[in-house]
């Protein structure tokens, strides 16, 4: 069951769209090693884009 590959696909109707693009998100479902190694690499992007927000946050102070 492991080495079964389980993708999720969902088309947004056209009135979920941003302006009228066409947008479709892929999911794939990923268990064992392959999960894990996924989620450290989630959590580094996510760690980045915190890091990047709170640096430009204080370096573009509000007006």
């Amino acid at each position: 069951m492991d080495d079964i590959t389980r993708i999720i696909s969902y088309n947004l109707n056209e009135a979920e769209r941003p302006a009228g693009l066409k947008v479709r998100f892929k999911i794939r479902v990923e268990t064992g090693r392959k999960a894990a190694a996924r989620d450290a690499q989630q959590a580094e992007a996510i760690r980045e884009l915190l890091q990047w927000a709170r640096h430009y946050k204080t370096s573009h102070p509000p007006k």
